[in-house]
């Protein structure tokens, strides 16, 4: 196995520079710097990172706690996590929280116990004992997806004016009972959702009315239970927003078990595009979310934390896309759209005379 005398050798440098390219202590020449990295790979020297991190008092490893890894959205934040860390010469150790603020701290402890260097979560709704953890031993971090003041490094897509454009999008096309089945109470996502959600009504002149906004906790479950829970009111919205993935699959399983059929008897669009929305029939109309440009950012950001501890926090928002299918009951127009411009509105849906009780869409 080769060492590092090897690749000095290889490389005509001393012992010394190799570890000052390997642990950027010291700046290096690029040539010689290239030189032992050459060697490195001509010899296949693998550093002993242990070693390493005694002398760097740096593991170059990033912790990453994030609830339900089975989702399509944190799938994507986590392969730009691993990406950039990886990129950036970092490993990465990942634990799941469960949304739960116990075992959120728990999960969080463990990471900083295993000597990560800093670490990337998306908190719970409740992150009042994380917080205290995190600050009390003074452990970086970056706040993914969920905020927590902006006393903090966090990054996250925009959640307030991409929901305002979809209730904007199916009053365009004549819905005056727009339903909402929106996320877990507490969670920064949630909240600015439901006031989205609140901004388009009164952008269009539609009262906001309670019966028609439904607490989905951010789960198929609970969004199947928040769907029935609409239709059963007395007057059922003739569109539905769901505010993440999950719940749209909920959704649609409540409306199939209700038997109805969307657009035709029923209007649905979700904040949250995921790969096979484009395979349902009719195709899902979505935002869909920068995931692994959340995952890239937060790794940046804790990286610039690492170097710079004192300086101020950032809050990174990310824009969202329109993605324009058939479920809102009009005609897939061109593929994808930024939130900066206006979205398509057709006015007249087919079928939704099926739906009884509802306002007339003109």
């Amino acid at each position: 196995m080769a060492t590092m005398v090897d690749v000095a050798r290889r490389a005509g440098v001393s012992v010394a520079t190799v570890s000052h390219v390997l642990n950027e202590t010291r700046p290096v020449r690029p040539d010689t710097r290239k030189a032992v990295l050459d060697a490195i790979d001509d010899l296949g020297y693998i550093p002993n990172t242990l070693a390493r991190s005694l002398v760097t008092a740096r593991t170059r490893s990033i912790g990453l706690a994030v609830s339900a890894i089975s989702n399509p959205y944190f799938t994507e934040i986590l392969q730009g996590v691993e990406s950039s860390a990886l990129e950036q010469g970092y490993g990465l150790l990942i634990a799941d929280p469960h949304d739960d603020p116990e075992h959120e701290r728990k999960a969080v402890r463990l990471l900083h116990e295993r000597r990560v260097d800093g670490v990337i979560v998306a908190p719970s709704a409740e992150p009042a004992g994380l917080l205290e953890y995190l600050a009390g031993r003074k452990v970086p971090a970056v706040f993914l997806d969920r905020l927590v003041g902006d006393a903090h490094d966090q990054v996250c897509a925009e959640n307030t004016r991409p929901v305002e454009q979809l209730v904007q999008h199916l009053a365009g096309l004549g819905h005056t009972r727009i339903g909402l089945v929106a996320g877990l109470p507490g969670l920064s996502t949630t909240t600015e959702r439901i006031a989205g959600y609140r901004a388009g009504l009164e952008r269009h002149g539609l009262p906001f009315r309670p019966g028609l906004l439904a607490e989905g906790h951010s789960e198929a479950r609970g969004a199947e239970d928040a769907v029935h829970r609409l239709l059963a009111s007395t007057e059922p919205p003739t569109a539905i927003i769901t505010a993440n993935n999950a719940m749209t699959i909920g959704a649609l399983r409540a409306l199939r078990t209700a038997g109805l059929g969307v657009p035709d008897d029923l209007a649905l669009v979700c904040f949250d595009d995921f790969s096979w929305a484009d395979v349902f029939s009719p195709g899902l109309t979505a935002i869909s979310q920068p995931g692994r440009e959340v995952g890239a950012t937060a790794v940046r950001l804790l990286l610039d934390r690492l170097e710079n501890p004192g300086r101020p926090p950032r809050t990174v928002r990310l824009p969202c896309t329109f993605v324009h299918r058939t479920s809102c009951g009009c005609v897939a127009e061109a593929p994808d759209r930024p939130l900066d411009r206006p979205l398509p509105g057709t006015p007249g849906i087919p079928g939704l005379a099926g739906l009884a009780g509802k306002d007339p869409v003109s």
